[in-house]
């Protein structure tokens, strides 16, 4: 504040002063040791207008700096020198006027810097250049618009430019054109062949089809000689015109519908923009020629592979499921009834299992149960066996980690869209116990109903036997029992038998 105070007194007493500088200009023309006249005066005043300039401003070098440097101080010194201005600094009202217009114009100028920058634009300068004049100056960071925009240009191919769509075709020729004239041996082949026709239309006792063939072997015989294959243009044009030609005589082309758009077929994607026409013309190439790219054909072995092993796993688990059920006992709606327990335990692990499980179950009460068997189902956990599954465990880790190896080798050279992901193997043993879970009770009622034996005949490993038995076909009633293993008979009695 201090130094604006001393800069405006500074400036009022120069104005105040209003006098001229003194020039050396003024200085006596004659020296009182010559006569002749000072060098000075023997010059002309190249600057006497700028001396007159000066006089009437009556501003020397000093103020205008100091006017210059106050003037900077308010309008690069911010809110600080303003508030000074307003205050007592010693300004005169003239001095306070124009540096208040110099701030205001300052001001404006740097809240609208791109807005005057753009306008002062020269005509001559292209779109790219009023463009980057008008963006929005870089940050740091990428805006949310243009992470759209680009991830918009990155998810589809450019359009070929420049674009054209299909052009409807050149005129259609009304005029008749003129018959070539035939030779002497294209003459006599004609009339041959036509004898040969007739000869065939005589005879009523070949049929359509033997008649075409005959008429066909003939004309193999009768034609012309076996030339070698045309490796020239015209050779190619010659063998061309000559089956055309064959064609038209045989009457192949009469039955063809005419018109713009028959007998063509229009590939759709021809004329998009999205798809380069090189990529277009490969995909065309390996259509007609029935090749598929070699992930492809990895894909269908590895899902083949996939399909089998669930397969495989479910009929083993459905099999072995009927069996642990049989083997409780029961007769066949209690065997029943405890199939519907375990799926409805099951689909408490499944939610996607409850409106099946329900479904199936209201469906069997009303078609086969009767109202004495119409009961609450059994409040049972989830049927597992721990014995079967410490059994099969090695076999199925192995079949995994071989199907994952598959996977894995497909995942390399498919692209990123059609990969698959890994097997797990608790998560393949979860899906195949929700889908036998459901189909449990149907399947136990049918191998009931295909004459099976009856299930209240075995215990322990007879029902086993009798699934055995079951499954491939024996209608006979077997009973089997376990003999004490004191009383077993195996190599050391043989062996003792054999030297006593």
């Amino acid at each position: 504040m201090n130094y604006h105070r001393i800069v405006g007194r500074k400036l009022q007493s120069l104005l105040s002063a209003r006098e001229p500088p003194i020039s050396i200009l003024q200085a006596p023309t004659a020296r009182p040791f010559s006569y002749q006249r000072c060098l000075y005066d023997q010059k002309p005043h190249l600057q006497d207008g700028e001396n007159k300039e000066r006089k009437s401003d009556g501003d020397g070098a000093m103020s205008r700096r100091l006017a210059e440097m106050t003037e900077e101080a308010m309008t690069q010194g911010g809110s600080s020198a303003r508030n000074n201005l307003q205050q007592e600094t010693g300004f005169s009202e003239e001095l306070k006027q124009r540096l208040q217009e110099r701030i205001a114009e300052t001001t404006f100028k740097n809240e609208n810097a791109a807005a005057i920058a753009y306008a002062n634009l020269p005509q001559s300068a292209g779109k790219a250049t009023r463009d980057i004049a008008g963006a929005m100056p870089w940050t740091g960071n990428e805006s949310i618009h243009d992470a759209t925009l680009r991830m918009l240009n990155d998810a589809s191919k450019p359009m070929r430019v420049p674009f054209r769509p299909p052009q409807p075709g050149g005129p259609v020729p009304t005029a008749p054109k003129p018959k070539r004239s035939l030779s002497s041996g294209e003459r006599l082949a004609a009339a041959r062949e036509r004898t040969t026709e007739y000869t065939l239309k005589q005879d009523s006792s070949i049929s359509k089809k033997e008649r075409e063939l005959f008429r066909k072997e003939l004309q193999d015989r009768f034609g012309p000689g076996i030339h070698s294959f045309p490796v020239s243009i015209q050779g190619l044009s010659s063998l061309a015109n000559e089956r055309i030609e064959d064609a038209m005589a045989r009457g192949q082309f009469n039955n063809i519908p005419r018109g713009k758009g028959k007998n063509t077929k229009r590939d759709p994607t021809a004329d998009s923009p999205y798809i380069d026409t090189t990529e277009f013309v490969m995909n065309r190439i390996l259509q007609k020629q029935e090749a598929t790219p070699e992930w492809i054909q990895k894909q269908h072995s590895m899902q083949s592979e996939v399909k089998q092993f669930r397969s495989q796993l479910r009929e083993n688990w459905r099999n072995h499921a009927v069996l642990m059920i049989r083997a409780q006992g029961g007769t066949l709606e209690e065997q029943v009834r405890r199939a519907r327990g375990y799926a409805t335990a099951e689909s408490k692990h499944n939610k996607l299992l409850q409106s099946r499980v329900q479904l199936a179950s209201s469906d069997d009460d009303t078609n086969t149960a009767s109202p004495a068997t119409a009961e609450i189902l059994e409040d049972v956990p989830c049927l597992r066996d721990p014995q079967y599954m410490a059994t099969e465990r090695e076999y199925h880790e192995l079949k995994i980690k071989r199907l994952n190896e598959s996977i894995r080798s497909y995942n390399l050279q498919a692209p990123q869209v059609s990969q698959r992901p890994y097997l797990n193997l608790q998560r393949e043993l979860d899906s195949c116990y929700a889908d036998i879970a459901i189909n449990l009770p149907e399947e136990i009622r049918e191998r009931a109903n295909r004459g099976s034996t009856n299930p209240g005949s075995f215990s322990g490993h007879q029902t086993r036997l009798g699934g055995f038995s079951s499954s491939s076909g024996s209608t006979h009633e077997a009973r089997i029992y376990d003999e004490d293993s004191s009383k077993g008979y195996g190599f050391k009695q043989m062996w003792r038998d054999l030297w006593n």
